[in-house]
C-alpha cells in the first residue's frame, strides 16, 4: 500500500509539472516526427478482403484493386507488382471505374458497401486524370458509402453514384447521384427514405438516357441487421434521371432486399437481376428492364444477398453470366442454372472482371484477395502480394526478433516475425488457427503454445511443437447453452504463467492453460432482453453468424500492477472493476459523462506506472455517432475525464500508455495512429509511412523499443526506436538544436545470404535498419550555413562525415557502422571485388559531432559486437589486427601500382626508354589481373589480397590459420613490390608516392 500512495504522489507530481511547463513546450506535430516511420510487414501470404477490381479494357494488365479497409493498389505488369495509390485518403474502398475512353481517369467512391458489422467508413468521391498520381475530392462527403459509379458513354462529364448511404443511422444523403460538370456539383435523381438508397446502377452503353437502378432500405444496429423493406425495388428511367418508374412485371411481390444488376455488352437490352426476396431468384430481361422473368432459385441467390451482390455479363457471349457469392458461379444458360469456378480460390468474392478481348482471362476479388484466371475460372493463380489483411489485435513475444500475433477477417489466425534478413517473406508468417481470427497470445513463457480464437467465442489452444489443437472455451457451469460470446471475444493472458482471461456475458479465469475454468463474476452486461434476438437476425433473409452478438464482454484486462485488479468493458456500455480478483464488482459506467448510453467499451489501460490511474475508449459508430471517445481516470474510476481534441479523427478502438514513458500515449482509431507526448494534452496524427488505415490493436516490445500496430486493412506495422519518442520531451526542447541519448551501435555482419531469389511478385514486408543512427530535433528548419555530421574516434580523427537532414521536428541521419573501403590497385580488367567493402568500426566508443554553421553539439555514440556470436574479445581483436593489416597492405598495393602504371604510360608518352617500359609492364600483370573476361580465373597479387581481406572482414571471430599464414606471405610479396617499384623509378622524377596516394583518394570520394 505504501508504495502505490508512492505511485500516485509522483504522478500527480508530474501532472502538476506537466501543467506549468505546458505554455512553454513546442508542440510536436506528426510531420514533426520525420524519420520516425512505421514498418509494413505485411504479410500478404492470406491477402485480405477486396471490394472492387477495374481493367483498363485496352490494356488488361493495368488495374486497380479497391481493399475493404487497405486504400487502391495500382498494377501496370499485371499484377506482378502493386503500389498503393490512396495512402492519403479514406482507405475502405465501395468503388472504381475507369474511363475506358480516358483510361487516366478513375473514379472512386469511398466506403466499403459490402455491410458486414465490421465495414468501415468512406468520405465521398475522388477522381484522378493522370492514372493515380494526384487525386481530387468530387464531393458526396456525407454518403458514407457508394456501391457503384457509371460513366456517360457519350459524356466523361456526366457521372452516376450508386450511394447506399449511412449503415447505422437514419440520413437523407441516399440515393442515386448525379454529375454533369465532372464531380464539381451533384444532384440527387433517385430518393428513397431514410432508411433506403441505392446499391446499384446500369446505364444503356447506346443510349445512356436509359438507367436502371436498384433500391436498397436496410439498417445495422450493435445487435441486430435488417436487409429489406417496401422502398427497396428496381426502378427505370429514360431521361437521363430526370423520371423514373418502378418495375414490377414479372417481379417478386411484398417487401424485396438487396438487387444486383447487369446488363450485357452484346444486347443492352438483355439485363439480369439477382433480387433478394422471400424467394431469393435470378431474373431476366430482354426489354431493357421493363418486363422480367423468374429463372434460378437457390443458394446461388440466397445465401447473404446484402454481402454477395454482384453480377457481371460476358462481353462477348450474351448467356454467360457472373454472380459473386460463397463461391465464384457462372451460369452459360441466361442464368438459369449455375456452375462453381475457381474452386481453389478464397471463398467469399465480391468482384469479378472479364478480359473484353479474351473472355477466357477473367480476375477475382474475395475476402482473401485478387485470383487471376486464363481459363474462365477452371484453374486460378492468387496474386500473393497484396498485404490488405484486416487485422483485429496483436500481442508479442520476447524472441528476437520478436513475433507478432494476430487474427484476421475471414483469413484465420498467424504468427509473424518482426524483423528478418532480406526482409519478411510471406513463407515466414506461420498459420495457426483457421475461421475469422481476433484475438492470438502466445503463452507467458512458452510461445510455442497459443491462444486462438475464432468468431463467438471458439477458444483454442494450440501446441506449434506437437501440430495439437485442442478447444478449451468455457462452458456454462450448469451444462446449458446460455453463454453469449461476442463475435470478437476478448480472450487476454494474466500476467501470470498458465493465467488467460476469456469473456462472455461473465469473466471468466483459468491458471492451467485453458483446461478448467472458474466463472469470476456475475453477468457483467445490461442483460437487455431486446437486444438479445440474433436468431431472428437478418430481415428477409436469416443472417446469424454470431456477429450481431451482443451484452457481452468486449474487452478484459488485469493490472499491470494487481493481478487481483481486473477491468472489463462490454459492447453494451458497462464498464466495470473487481480489485478483489472477482469477489466484488463495481460499475463505473454513471462516473463518465459525454460518453452516450450503450457505447462500446472498445478498450481499457490500466495504467502501468500508476495503479489509481486507467484509460478507455469507447465506441458509438454502431449507433452512428462517429466520434471519438477516449477518457482517463487517476482516482480509481471515481472522476473521468475526456482527453479528446479536435485533432483526433475516427472512432476509437483502443488507447495504450507507454510502458517506460508515462506521458506518451498512443491511440488507434478508425482513421490512423495518433500520439500524444505530453498525457494527452495534444495528439499528433502519425502518418510515417502508415496510411489512415483503422488501429485495432497495439502492443509493445519492451526490449526491442519497438511497438507492434494491427491495421484492419493494411496487415502489420512496426515503429522501431521507441527510446527517442521517449526522449522527446517537448517541454525540454528550448535550444535551436537537441541531440538526443544515442543507443549503441551494435556491429553485426548482417544476415549471410538473406532470402533466396523471389521474383518481382514477391512479397516482402519491410526489415529494420540495421545502421547506427544519429537522432536531433530541430526547433526550426535550418536554411543557413552548412550543417555536417561527423564520427570521430578516440584520437579525434575523422572517420566519417555527412550532410545532415534539416527539417523542422524530428531528424535522423543513418551512419555506417564500417569505415571505407581501402584502396585498391586499378585494372583495366574487372575489380577487386573482395575489398568492396570497408571494415566495420572497432568496439569503443565514439563521438559524434553535429556542426550546424557553427552551433557545435556532441554525443557519444559506443560501438559494440552483437552477442549472438558468441566469439570472445581476443578472437575479435584477432580479427580486427588481421582486417587493418590487410586493409593497409590494400593500400600499400594500390599506390604501387599507380606508381607502375603512371611511371609507364609517362614513359611511353616520352618516347623513351622501351626496355624501362617493357619491365614495368611485365610488373605490372603481375601485380594485377589483365586478361580480358568476367570470368577468366586469373589471379595476381591484388586478387589474392582482395579475396583475403573480404573472407576475414566478413567473419567477427579468429581468422583460421590458414588465413593468417597466407596474410604473411602477401605481406612480402607486397613490401617486395613496393620496393622493386621504387628500385625501378628511383632514376626518374615522377609523382612521388604521396601524391598517387592523394590522387587515388580524391578518385576514389569523386566515385563515392
Amino acid at each position: 500500500m505504501k508504495n502505490r500512495n508512492v505511485n500516485r504522489l509522483v504522478t500527480a507530481m508530474c501532472l502538476f509539472m506537466m501543467a506549468i511547463a505546458i505554455d512553454a513546450q513546442v508542440t510536436v506535430t506528426g510531420s514533426m516526427l520525420g524519420p520516425l516511420r512505421a514498418r509494413s510487414i505485411g504479410p500478404a501470404v492470406m491477402s485480405g478482403r477486396v471490394s472492387d477490381i477495374a481493367v483498363v479494357d485496352t490494356a488488361s494488365r493495368r488495374f486497380y484493386v479497391g481493399a475493404a479497409g487497405g486504400g487502391v493498389w495500382k498494377t501496370t505488369d499485371g499484377g506482378v507488382t502493386f503500389k498503393p495509390v490512396f495512402d492519403e485518403y479514406p482507405q475502405s474502398i465501395g468503388a472504381i471505374t475507369i474511363d475506358q475512353k480516358r483510361p487516366d481517369t478513375v473514379w472512386v467512391g469511398t466506403g466499403e458497401s459490402w455491410t458486414r458489422n465490421s465495414v468501415s467508413v468512406g468520405e465521398g468521391v475522388f477522381r484522378t486524370t493522370d492514372a493515380g498520381r494526384t487525386w481530387t475530392k468530387a464531393g458526396l462527403d456525407s454518403t458514407e458509402r457508394i456501391a457503384r459509379i457509371v460513366i456517360s458513354p457519350k459524356d466523361p462529364n456526366t457521372v452516376y453514384a450508386a450511394v447506399p448511404g449511412p449503415l447505422f443511422s437514419d440520413s437523407e444523403h441516399r440515393g442515386l447521384y448525379k454529375t454533369t460538370d465532372f464531380g464539381g456539383t451533384w444532384t440527387k435523381v433517385l430518393t428513397g427514405d431514410a432508411r433506403t438508397g441505392c446499391s446499384d446502377v446500369i446505364i444503356d452503353q447506346k443510349n445512356p438516357k436509359i438507367l436502371v437502378a436498384s433500391m436498397w432500405s436496410f439498417r445495422r444496429t450493435p445487435y441486430s441487421f435488417v436487409s429489406g423493406g417496401p422502398g427497396s425495388g428496381i426502378f427505370r428511367s429514360v431521361d437521363g434521371g430526370t423520371t423514373w418508374t418502378r418495375m414490377v412485371k414479372g417481379l417478386p411481390t411484398g417487401d424485396l432486399g438487396r438487387i444486383a444488376l447487369a446488363v450485357s455488352p452484346v444486347d443492352s437490352k438483355l439485363m439480369y437481376a439477382s433480387v433478394e426476396a422471400k424467394e431469393s431468384a435470378m431474373y431476366k430481361s430482354t426489354d431493357g428492364g421493363i418486363s422480367w422473368e423468374r429463372r434460378y432459385v437457390g443458394s446461388v441467390v440466397d445465401i447473404r444477398p446484402f454481402y454477395f451482390s454482384r453480377l457481371v455479363c460476358d462481353p462477348k457471349n450474351k448467356d454467360v453470366l457472373y454472380k459473386c457469392g460463397i463461391q465464384m458461379y457462372r451460369s452459360d444458360d441466361g442464368g438459369l442454372t449455375f456452375t462453381i469456378i475457381a474452386q481453389s480460390a478464397h471463398s467469399d468474392h465480391h468482384a469479378v472482371w472479364i478480359d473484353p478481348s479474351n473472355t477466357q482471362h477473367i480476375l477475382l476479388g474475395t475476402d482473401g484477395g485478387v485470383n487471376e484466371s486464363f481459363e474462365q475460372g477452371k484453374t486460378v493463380r492468387f496474386l500473393q502480394n497484396l498485404p490488405v489483411g484486416q487485422f483485429y489485435h496483436v500481442t508479442v513475444d520476447e524472441a528476437t526478433p520478436f513475433n507478432v500475433y494476430g487474427g484476421l477477417q475471414d483469413n484465420g489466425s498467424w504468427r509473424g516475425p518482426s524483423n528478418a534478413d532480406g526482409g519478411i517473406s510471406n513463407g515466414q508468417w506461420l498459420f495457426v488457427g483457421g475461421g475469422d481470427g481476433f484475438h492470438v497470445a502466445p503463452e507467458r513463457g512458452d510461445a510455442n503454445v497459443v491462444y486462438w480464437e475464432s468468431q463467438g467465442g471458439n477458444i483454442n489452444r494450440t501446441n506449434l511443437r506437437s501440430k495439437e489443437t485442442k478447444n478449451v472455451a468455457p462452458t456454462p457451469d450448469d451444462g446449458s447453452l446460455k453463454l453469449r460470446y461476442n463475435w470478437n471475444s476478448p480472450i487476454i493472458r494474466g500476467s501470470s504463467q498458465g493465467v488467460i482471461y476469456v469473456g462472455s456475458q461473465y469473466v471468466h479465469r483459468s491458471t492451467d492453460r485453458g483446461d478448467t475454468w472458474k466463472r469470476i463474476s456475475p453477468d457483467l452486461t445490461t442483460n437487455d432482453s431486446t437486444k438479445l434476438n440474433q436468431g431472428g437476425n437478418g430481415g428477409i433473409t436469416l443472417d446469424n453468424s454470431s456477429a450481431e452478438n451482443h451484452c457481452t464482454i468486449y474487452t478484459i484486462v488485469e493490472s499491470p500492477i494487481d493481478d487481483q485488479s481486473v477491468w472489463v468493458g462490454t459492447d453494451d456500455g458497462n464498464l466495470q472493476r473487481t480489485t478483489d480478483g472477482g469477489a466484488t464488482w463495481k460499475n463505473y459506467s454513471s462516473s463518465i459523462t459525454g460518453v452516450p448510453q450503450g457505447a462500446w467499451v472498445t478498450s481499457i489501460e490500466p495504467s502501468p506506472h500508476d495503479a489509481a490511474t486507467c484509460f478507455a475508449t469507447f465506441d458509438g459508430h454502431m449507433r452512428g455517432d462517429m466520434r471519438p471517445y477516449v477518457y482517463r481516470t487517476n482516482d480509481n474510476g471515481k472522476s473521468w475525464s475526456s482527453i479528446v481534441t479536435a485533432d483526433i479523427k475516427g472512432y476509437a478502438h483502443t488507447i495504450r500508455q507507454d510502458p517506460v514513458q508515462p506521458r506518451i500515449l498512443y491511440l488507434g482509431t478508425e482513421s490512423g495512429l495518433w500520439i500524444s507526448l505530453d498525457g494527452g494534452t495534444s495528439w499528433a496524427s502519425f502518418r510515417n509511412n502508415l496510411p489512415p488505415v483503422a488501429v485495432r490493436g497495439i502492443a509493445f516490445q519492451n526490449p526491442h523499443h519497438a511497438v507492434a500496430l494491427a491495421t484492419h486493412g493494411r496487415g502489420m506495422y512496426v515503429i522501431d526506436n521507441l527510446d527517442i519518442l521517449r526522449a522527446l520531451d517537448p517541454r525540454s526542447i528550448n535550444e535551436d538544436l537537441t541531440v538526443l541519448p544515442t543507443v549503441p551501435a551494435v556491429r553485426s555482419q548482417g544476415g549471410g545470404a538473406g532470402r533466396w531469389f523471389g521474383g518481382d511478385a514477391d512479397y516482402v514486408g519491410e526489415s529494420k535498419s540495421e545502421s547506427a543512427v544519429v537522432w536531433y530535433f530541430l526547433k526550426e528548419r535550418h536554411v543557413r550555413g552548412t550543417f555536417t555530421i561527423a564520427v570521430k574516434d578516440s584520437a579525434g580523427t575523422v572517420i566519417r562525415s555527412v550532410p545532415g537532414s534539416s527539417r523542422k521536428g524530428l531528424n535522423s541521419v543513418e551512419l555506417a557502422m564500417r569505415g571505407p573501403a581501402p584502396l585498391t590497385a586499378n585494372s583495366e580488367i574487372g575489380g577487386a571485388f573482395g575489398s568492396l567493402m570497408g571494415p566495420l568500426l572497432p568496439e569503443g566508443v565514439y563521438t559524434v559531432e553535429l556542426n550546424k554553421a557553427g552551433l557545435i553539439k556532441t554525443t557519444p555514440i559506443t560501438v559494440v559486437t552483437d552477442t549472438a556470436y558468441g566469439h570472445s574479445i581476443e578472437d575479435r581483436h584477432a580479427q580486427e589486427q588481421l582486417v587493418a593489416k590487410l586493409y593497409a597492405l590494400s593500400e600499400e598495393l594500390a599506390v604501387t601500382v599507380g606508381q607502375v602504371r603512371a611511371g609507364r604510360d609517362t614513359l611511353k608518352t616520352m618516347q623513351r626508354d622501351q626496355a624501362v617500359i617493357d619491365t614495368l609492364d611485365a610488373f605490372y600483370k603481375r601485380l594485377v589481373n589483365t586478361k580480358v573476361g568476367q570470368v577468366t580465373g586469373e589471379e595476381q597479387l591484388r586478387e589474392r589480397l582482395s579475396s583475403l581481406f573480404g573472407e576475414v572482414n566478413g567473419y567477427l571471430g579468429h581468422p583460421t590459420s590458414s588465413q593468417e599464414t597466407l596474410a604473411l606471405a602477401l605481406e612480402v610479396k607486397v613490401k617486395e613490390a613496393t620496393t622493386q617499384a621504387q628500385e625501378i623509378l628511383g632514376p626518374y622524377a615522377f609523382e612521388t608516392r604521396a601524391q598517387i596516394e592523394d590522387r587515388l583518394r580524391r578518385a576514389a570520394r569523386t566515385r563515392k
